[in-house]
């Protein structure tokens, strides 16, 4: 994918980095305390993000819009956590350098053994970011005219409860009806989340460049509903049909809504994109290679 050479700003005068790490992760919180003193030496401003135990030495944000005046924000832990940063930071705009020190690291990448090395070339701008596409969901309770706002990087997500019944949905697109759909669950991903829990429920994988999102059925009810691939400029919306079905809403791995017959999603892309820092090489095939054996020959 295109990325651009990123250029750290001081923002209101300051140049402040926001921690985010694994939490009850030794080595995580060991590496937050060494970046942290390392980044005070430089003469930088460390605060701790929101919702976790300060770090030695920095400031504990209280609240996200304390992110409007952070220039970077580094994730010490795996995809889930970074993650976890990227609600943290709702819709504030700052870059995020993820270390891996989870399991798979496909958003949080880069190597923790060149940290530092890695850090000092982001501030001194030798390294790029990537603009990726988030979704926006708007939930509608039925009879209500007021939405519930989500965003996501990576999917959304809706699931059967605890009862047995599948989940009936009324696709749309720009209004236009599409497809009723009986299944277990129905997946939207961006680009990003393609290679996430899309690919494991047998969708595609989309360039991370590609204008679109895909909408893939979940163990659906009839062989006929297959993955849907759809332009990103299109207002895509869910209706639950079913009378007794409950769903739940995931939004990028987290439970944020119990839905009901008459309720119904509504998705279109964010004006606001996220910001991936990268190395000036990077590539994204060659990096699905190497964290998901892409095109291997077994």
């Amino acid at each position: 994918m295109k990325s651009a050479p990123l250029q750290i700003e001081n923002k209101k005068g300051a140049f402040k980095v926001a921690l985010v790490y694994r939490l009850h992760t030794e080595k995580a919180v060991q590496a937050a305390t060494q970046v942290s003193v390392w980044l005070k030496k430089e003469g930088i401003e460390v605060l701790t993000g929101p919702e976790q135990k300060k770090v030695p030495g920095t400031k504990l944000m209280k609240q996200a819009r304390e992110f409007q005046k952070v220039s970077l924000v580094i994730v010490l832990g795996g995809d889930g956590t970074y993650l976890r940063a990227v609600r943290m930071m709702q819709t504030y705009q700052v870059p995020i350098l993820g270390f891996n020190m989870g399991t798979l690291g496909y958003l949080a990448h880069h190597s923790p053994e060149k940290m530092l090395e890695t850090i000092h070339k982001t501030i001194s701008g030798g390294m790029n970011k990537q603009n990726r596409t988030r979704v926006q969901v708007s939930a509608y309770r039925k009879g209500s005219k007021k939405p519930l706002l989500f965003t996501a990087l990576n999917d959304v997500v809706l699931e059967r409860g605890s009862r047995s019944q599948l989940i009936h949905l009324a696709i749309r697109l720009n209004n236009d009806e599409v497809q009723d759909v009986k299944a277990d669950g129905l997946i939207l991903a961006t680009p990003t989340g393609s290679t996430a829990y899309n690919l494991a429920a047998g969708g595609p994988i989309l360039d991370p460049e590609a204008h679109a999102f895909v909408i893939t059925p979940v163990a659906p009810h009839s062989l006929t509903h297959r993955p849907l691939v759809v332009a990103d400029d299109k207002i895509i919306s869910f209706k639950m049909e079913s009378f007794k079905a409950m769903a739940h809403l995931v939004v990028d791995g987290q439970k944020v809504l119990d839905l009901k017959s008459g309720d119904e999603l509504r998705f279109e892309k964010s004006e606001i994109d996220h910001q991936l820092v990268v190395t000036k090489s990077h590539n994204d095939f060659k990096l699905l290679r190497k964290k998901l054996l892409f095109g291997h020959r077994s």
